[in-house]
């Protein structure tokens, strides 16, 4: 049965926010993360699955910040910080509820979740962070930084699929329509902007303050946000708990939704995801550059060698191999030998 969802405006800072709801019970809300738009991600499948797996105990809320999606488009220059994002969240709880909230931050949203918590300690019950990071600067070297903002700024549909490239490696499907969904969500220079601003936070000193129950989950492959940055995140939150995930997707509704949302049931009240029984798909599932990389991998080489031989990065060999284990249902490199060698593939 279909999940019904609503959408609605509460006015912040002389302008409209946008917000979408689903579920009942008890409030959570997924603060803001880079880009979004309350209605056109309901049409993609792995969102709204993750939504409603989250929607079957609570009330899930989530909203469009300023400049984005169905909000007010316009975004001042001067309201690019995380004050303007916390107090933004905080103008969201303040219009549903006068209650405790639990909070999902994801990306960046994870920042202003943990900025939000330090302020507003007794309206947030727990905290869920996944993909989340202390300190943008350390995501990865200035130059690339830099081209990637300019790149977004002066080529928003170029700038759009690299991002999606980044984010949802997963299938060529999910990357072209993460894409178009940017490119529809905001314009370039706010785009830009953002993606700046994402650069900027930096919560180290926020994050020891943090006196909530936290849940830290990280993708061990992810290319947005490196594992060691989750793992950072958990040192400085007192008594949180982390939990590493395979895969390399960014966002939690891509790759395997059923692992983070299985990750966080215990800790939100959540029924677990259903099991399904299901057999690993054959050798014809794989990709003919999927089936050179598995015969690599059962010569021995490494992933560095692999990318090596095939002048490939080793990003995409990762991911190459990520992919051959989830379709053939392995959980190790000497399983995936021994799969090559039961294929005729040596």
């Amino acid at each position: 049965m279909a999940v019904e969802t609503t959408t609605g405006f509460f006015p912040f800072d002389g302008r409209r926010v946008a917000y979408a709801a689903v579920g009942a019970g008890p409030l959570l809300v997924l603060p803001a993360w880079w880009v979004s738009h309350v209605t056109e991600d309901w049409q993609a499948a792995s969102f709204r699955g993750f939504v409603e797996g989250l929607a079957a105990r609570y009330r899930v809320v989530r909203y469009d910040r300023v400049g984005t999606g169905l909000s007010d488009r316009e975004r001042p220059a001067e309201t690019l910080t995380l004050d303007y994002e916390v107090a933004m969240l905080e103008g969201l709880v303040d219009h549903l509820t006068g209650g405790p909230v639990a909070l999902v931050g994801i990306s960046c949203g994870g920042c202003a979740s943990a900025a939000y918590v330090t302020r507003n300690p007794d309206r947030v019950d727990r905290l869920v962070l996944h993909g989340a990071y202390a300190h943008g600067l350390e995501l990865g070297p200035a130059e690339a930084r830099e081209a990637l903002v300019g790149l977004v700024r002066s080529a928003w549909g170029v700038g759009s699929r690299t991002l999606a490239d980044i984010f949802a490696p997963d299938s060529p499907a999910e990357r072209e329509a993460f894409g178009a969904y940017q490119r529809l969500a905001s314009s370039a220079r706010t785009a830009a902007d953002l993606l700046q601003l994402t650069y900027d936070y930096d919560v180290r000193d926020l994050l020891p303050h943090v006196g909530v129950p936290t849940l830290v989950i990280h993708r061990a492959g992810d290319r947005a946000v490196p594992l060691r940055a989750g793992r950072q995140v958990a040192s400085l939150v007192p008594g949180a708990e982390f939990v590493t995930l395979d895969g390399d997707s960014h966002l939690p509704w891509h790759g395997s939704t059923d692992d983070v949302l299985g990750a966080a049931a215990s800790f939100l009240g959540l029924p677990a995801p259903p099991r399904q029984a299901q057999e690993p798909a054959g050798i014809e599932a794989l990709s003919d550059r999927e089936r050179e990389v598995l015969r690599l991998v059962a010569d021995g080489l490494s992933d560095a060698d692999i990318a090596e031989r095939l002048v490939l990065s080793r990003h995409t060999v990762h991911r190459h191999v990520a992919n051959i284990r989830r379709k053939l249902g392995l959980r190790s490199r000497s399983a995936a030998a021994a799969a090559a060698a039961r294929a005729g593939l040596l």
